[in-house]
């Protein structure tokens, strides 16, 4: 559907080149079209790696793959953003039902690589994408381990001289359409739906950021929020009493890992106050590092943010949500949270916590 969009051909990368080799970079796989000598169509797909300038890729050393050497052609990456249904924008009319991506595309002729350290090379590359965390013996080209495997390995090369992308991220909308569309987004709450209302906005950067997302004196709230960011965080949340036990990586990290973490950044882009929660989705959910930067404080930042978290795809369904303080109960009774002790139940509990640094774990936790 959305035939007339998918057929507009609009500048949708700033820097095409770059940014489309980033995608080749960070895809999973890549598809190969080519044709044999003979002119049969061949289409492929393949994990690649872009290393110097070129895109390498590897296979057995028989097949259509090495027809193809010597031979124009065509490898293509494609990332899906989201699926925009239908009534997110026409309660009616099936037509607006669309696809929003990104993807990358580069043209040119198959090589294939004969020397072994280059042949190495890009498969150490390969490794590294694939299974960054390890558990291998180093792929050297000299290794016995690997010598003969990469003897007979055919590897293949793309130059990555003709590339272009193009991107399909609402750029076309008018700036309410667009608001329209993240809005629905967040209230559909998918897995991926909060990174693509920020791929959105960040494709028309130009507009003001949507009424959901808009805070205090020009600030704009993200929902998916960069590891700098959560750096950012972690540099607000040093020295917090409730944060006595954890250095600024155990709480980078911690942002990272959350199922919910909301940022709002200033008119510069400068993280000015964030918060974060984790849940099980139904029964409970817990709050953790709501801070806002002096400077923004008693400025609604705290409010608008806390009112965002609550109403996160993550956690808007927890029918219990807990958080703990020392000195800001006014602050969360405003916004409806009571004492736990208030909430009446048929039996006692007490409340335990298993501290790793009394096990003789406690390097794991980086102070």
């Amino acid at each position: 559907m959305g035939g007339k969009l998918l057929g507009m051909r609009r500048p949708v990368f700033r820097r095409p080149t770059e940014e489309a080799v980033a995608l080749f970079a960070a895809a999973h796989h890549v598809h190969l079209a080519s044709t044999t000598p003979g002119g049969a169509p061949v289409l492929k797909t393949l994990h690649a790696v872009v290393d110097e300038g070129a895109l390498f890729f590897h296979a057995a050393p028989v097949g259509e793959k090495l027809e193809v050497v010597g031979r124009p052609a065509v490898v293509t990456a494609v990332e899906v953003v989201a699926q925009i249904p239908s009534y997110f924008t026409d309660p009616e009319r099936a037509c607006p039902a669309t696809t929003l991506y990104r993807s990358a595309q580069a043209h040119g002729v198959i090589e294939e690589v004969t020397d072994p350290e280059r042949k190495a090379s890009a498969l150490r590359r390969l490794m590294e994408k694939l299974q960054p965390e390890g558990g291998y013996a180093p792929l050297a080209a000299g290794s016995p381990l690997y010598q003969k495997a990469i003897a007979g390995l055919f590897v293949g090369r793309l130059s990555l001289d003709r590339v272009d992308g193009k991107a399909k991220l609402c750029q076309h909308k008018r700036p309410a359409e667009r608001a329209k569309i993240v809005e629905a987004l967040f209230r559909r709450g998918e897995p991926g739906d909060c990174r693509a209302i920020e791929a959105i906005l960040a494709a028309s950067a130009e507009d003001p950021p949507p009424p959901l997302l808009a805070g205090p004196r020009g600030s704009r709230f993200c929902l998916a929020p960069s590891p700098e960011d959560a750096a950012a965080s972690a540099r607000l949340l040093a020295g917090t009493y409730w944060n006595d036990r954890f250095d600024e990586r155990a709480l980078t990290e911690a942002q990272i890992g959350s199922q919910a973490f909301v940022v709002l950044r200033d008119a510069a882009g400068e993280v000015v106050a964030s918060a974060r929660a984790i849940s099980d989705g139904v029964k409970h959910a817990w709050v953790y590092d709501v801070i806002v930067a002096p400077g923004w404080r008693g400025s609604g930042a705290g409010t608008a943010l806390m009112r965002l978290l609550l109403d996160h795809p993550a956690i808007r369904r927890a029918r219990l949500v807990h958080l703990g303080t020392r000195d800001a109960v006014r602050f969360y009774e405003r916004l409806g949270f009571v004492e736990s002790t208030k909430i009446a139940r048929p039996y006692r509990s007490t409340t335990m916590t298993f501290d790793r640094r009394g096990t003789g774990e406690s390097d794991r936790l980086s102070g």
